[in-house]
């Protein structure tokens, strides 16, 4: 069983910087595939970000490349997701998850056996 808890969620205007943690327990993020999805009012939960299971390779939404960055802490065993340049349209609740199974991290929310409840980020304009 693993738990997840996410945070650093809130309020930024447009162009602003936020950094999101996911803290897990039950087992080590280390092993295992980790993501972040978002979900927007009306729309599918996306994936945002990935990071394999070795931890040597990571993997973004085309429009996130090169301002959002994930890494992780082996020792506080916990998921991060810096986000720079916010946009207005990225306004939604942010979800950490794991897959327990994969080596590589897949961007359908299917494959993932565990999820937190999720994080509210505001960008205003």
């Amino acid at each position: 069983q693993v738990q997840l808890v996410e945070s650093g969620g809130g309020l930024v205007h447009a162009g602003g910087s936020l950094r999101l943690s996911c803290a897990a327990s039950g087992r080590t993020v280390n092993r295992y595939v980790m993501a972040w999805f978002r979900q927007a009012p009306g729309k599918e939960r996306e994936f945002v970000a990935g990071i394999s299971r070795s931890g040597l390779n990571t993997y973004y939404k085309d429009s996130v490349k090169g301002r959002f960055a994930i890494s992780r802490d082996g020792a506080k065993n916990t998921v991060y997701l810096q986000m720079n340049s916010l946009k207005p349209e990225e306004t939604a609740v942010y979800y950490c998850a794991a897959d327990l199974g994969a080596a590589v991290p897949s961007r359908g929310t299917l494959e993932y056996d565990y999820w937190g409840q999720g994080t509210q980020v505001t960008v205003s304009s």
